[in-house]
């Protein structure tokens, strides 16, 4: 009896991702709200609306998410800790209902490698007039060692 091996390759083929010539290109207006522990609720991005917590940041659709974490701790010193967690998601006008969705694309840990540290927004199938939404859980606060006095 002669055995039977199937093998599904679920790959699409892609065209190979063109790097931007930072030189050349005029950046985008990215629109990024920052939230502690949290991504911002849907309902504040309805009827023309947005959280107050906004961050404007002008860049490439080839910036990475750990370009981009970077860019936030420059102006948010609290989230500069080593252990600082950055989650990531794209918040888009649904096609379906009025209103707003969320997608999430990755995290990032300030002062350690992971694997979503290189994924770019173009990767992600970010879109000019999206938002970025980021909820950042701050590292615990280092225990001190030593005499309690």
């Amino acid at each position: 009896m002669a055995t039977v091996e199937s093998k599904i390759v679920d790959e699409v083929p892609r065209e190979p991702e063109k790097p931007v010539d930072r030189e050349k290109t005029c950046p985008m207006l990215l629109r990024v709200f920052c939230a502690t522990s949290r991504h911002n609720a849907l309902s504040e991005f309805s009827r023309g609306n947005t959280p107050s917590n906004e961050l404007q940041i002008y860049t490439w659709m080839d910036a990475t998410l750990k370009e981009l974490a970077n860019l936030i701790k420059e102006v948010n010193p609290d989230a500069r800790r080593r252990g600082t967690y950055f989650d990531f998601a794209i918040v888009y006008p649904d096609p379906k209902v009025p209103g707003y969705r969320r997608r999430e694309i990755g995290s990032v840990c300030s002062g350690m490698k992971g694997q979503d540290d290189q994924m770019t927004l173009q990767v992600k199938r970010f879109q000019i007039g999206d938002y970025l939404d980021v909820a950042i859980s701050l590292a615990k606060a280092p225990l001190r060692r030593g005499r309690p006095y």
